[in-house]
């Protein structure tokens, strides 16, 4: 027979289980990951994890139920967003929990950047040291919608999608760092893959907006992207 401290422990345990199921889904965790560059719609979330409505919709109800997300509906759309702050800083420390227990992770991240040819980068704190010098151009390939919710101080906005267009823009006689949503965000990988073939001096920086926000840094909004380019 359960005795009243048991059976509260098994009440907190109940309760703190909540959240780990709500997370033992890789789509529910993608979904974080999306949700920590800012809020978005089930049909914009549908469309980046390649997965159907209907099943993107029921992962966001699991983490809405658990409160790691919340929603709101506008019009026909419905916007989900993060229900708090320590959601995302719990995902991030949730990553590095992995990447430091499960040697799988390096390997599958090792063998994908060695087959692209993309396993230099350029850390936050060299990135910081180059932008307070002015020596790089510093270029946010992600959705402008990513962008606007929040980017680093005096990063230009260049969707993937826009950078071989967008070339002419950018000065070559400047050092170019791509950022996207993290190191597992292919984004800058391709970016940078395509500014080099074109005699850029390109790099990627493997953080993400939610590792600068992390560690205090201060992290821009915007309503309207940068189209400026300082040459």
């Amino acid at each position: 027979m359960k005795t009243p401290a048991s059976r509260f422990k098994t009440t907190i345990y109940e309760q703190l289980a909540r959240i780990s199921k709500a997370l033992a889904h890789p789509c529910r965790l993608e979904l974080l990951d999306l949700l920590s560059q800012g809020p978005r719609t089930v049909e914009g979330l549908a469309r980046q994890t390649g997965q159907s409505l209907a099943n993107t919709s029921h992962h966001l109800q699991i983490l809405r139920r658990a409160r790691l997300a919340e929603a709101e509906k506008v019009g026909l759309y419905v916007t989900y967003r993060l229900a708090d702050t320590k959601v995302s800083t719990f995902f991030l420390d949730l990553r590095r929990l992995a990447e430091s227990r499960l040697a799988e992770v390096e390997q599958v991240t090792r063998q994908y950047l060695e087959a692209r040819g993309a396993l230099e980068s350029v850390s936050s704190d060299e990135l910081l040291r180059r932008v307070r010098r002015g020596d790089v151009t510093i270029l946010d390939v992600r959705p402008r919608e990513e962008y606007r919710a929040g980017h680093i101080p005096g990063a230009l906005s260049v969707p993937l999608s826009e950078v071989k267009k967008r070339l002419a823009e950018l000065p070559k006689d400047r050092e170019v760092v791509a950022y996207c949503r993290g190191p597992y965000c292919v984004m800058a990988i391709e970016a940078v893959e395509l500014l080099r073939k074109r005699g850029f001096r390109a790099h990627r920086m493997e953080q993400g907006v939610a590792d600068w926000r992390a560690r205090g840094w201060r992290v821009e909004t915007s309503d309207e992207p940068r189209a400026d380019v300082q040459r």
